[in-house]
């Protein structure tokens, strides 16, 4: 589906990149410069809500930029407009509800660097679209960059075909270690009562299980959850056939408070591991906010991350099936 529509505008960002024909992010801006209230923004996404769906596949992120967005109301209202249905946030990143449907992003310390992840990709049930929105833009850094996941399978099949194979064969089982209380000074510290949503031990093994993951109780009150067996790539319904990288071993290996192994417990390799990040870093897309952005990504499709900044920096979230 071409881009023609006569309530937007095509426009540019920083960073922009055409990958295999494909614009990322497709920027939209006001048709009417005069237009560019929430008021018309809501009904132009309104009148052209399935457009609108498809550009995203196509494109697998579209910015809206250069219009009246203000506050978390205004976000939350962009995103009833399309009815999509909402899920609740399952993971180690501290983040505070704010209205409805909008949360905070990671609330870890903004040194630090979220690597690259597609959203909840461990669970099942995981976001179809993630939308974020740019309250407070960074004075310097905080990009949030993201990665065709495509791009990367490609490329780790090329310089590692044997890997991949054994990979996709035997398949992934990760742990991660969910801690007794919150801790805000770690970009994977939400503690496991905040996490799964119950004070009680024994509702959360029930929730864990629920999920997919078997639990193990540490003496120090922390939950570690494994998950397994999970697929290395992943074909989606209308994303041309491609296989996405709907995995987390450059996040989860070898790290503090999580493992990522293939499903037998079999190391996958230091190497292929370092290049698999170098890859992705080298296929990024460096997106740079502007105030009032709000960016939709197609979860399924894109990988994305956080660079440092300086403060004050505020991104809102929301995640949607």
């Amino acid at each position: 589906m071409d881009f023609s529509c006569k309530y937007f505008k095509e426009g540019k960002c920083e960073g922009q990149k055409v990958v295999d024909g494909e614009t990322m992010p497709l920027v939209l801006i006001p048709q009417d410069s005069n237009k560019n209230d929430l008021e018309s923004l809501l009904l132009a996404l309104k009148n052209n809500k399935e457009w609108f769906e498809q550009m995203i596949i196509k494109n697998s992120a579209v910015l809206l930029r250069g219009f009246q967005v203000d506050n978390p109301q205004d976000f939350n209202e962009i995103i009833e407009t399309f009815g999509w249905e909402d899920i609740r946030y399952i993971g180690p990143a501290p983040r505070t509800h704010i209205y409805k449907r909008i949360w905070t992003a990671n609330e870890g310390p903004l040194s630090e660097f979220i690597y690259y992840h597609h959203e909840m990709v461990l669970f099942k049930d995981h976001p179809k679209q993630l939308m974020l929105f740019c309250e407070i833009p960074p004075p310097e850094g905080g990009e949030t960059p993201f990665v065709p996941s495509f791009r990367v399978t490609e490329r780790m099949l090329e310089e590692f075909p044997e890997a991949v194979a054994k990979m996709e064969a035997k398949g992934l089982r990760y742990t991660f270690t969910a801690l007794n209380d919150d801790n805000k000074g770690s970009m994977r510290g939400r503690g496991w009562k905040d996490a799964f949503g119950t004070p009680d031990p024994a509702e959360c093994e029930r929730r864990c299980k629920a999920l997919g993951m078997d639990v193990e109780w540490l003496q120090d009150g922390s939950l570690k959850t494994i998950l397994g067996p999970r697929t290395l790539t992943t074909v989606f319904d209308g994303r041309k056939g491609r296989k996405m990288w709907f995995n987390t071993i450059v996040g989860m290996h070898g790290k503090e408070l999580s493992t990522a192994t293939m499903a037998d417990g079999t190391e996958i390799p230091e190497n292929v591991v370092k290049r698999c990040g170098e890859i992705i870093e080298e296929e990024s897309i460096q997106f740079k906010w502007e105030k009032g952005d709000v960016l939709f990504f197609d979860n399924v499709a894109l990988l994305h991350g956080r660079r440092p900044s300086l403060p004050p920096r505020r991104v809102l979230v929301a995640t949607c099936k």
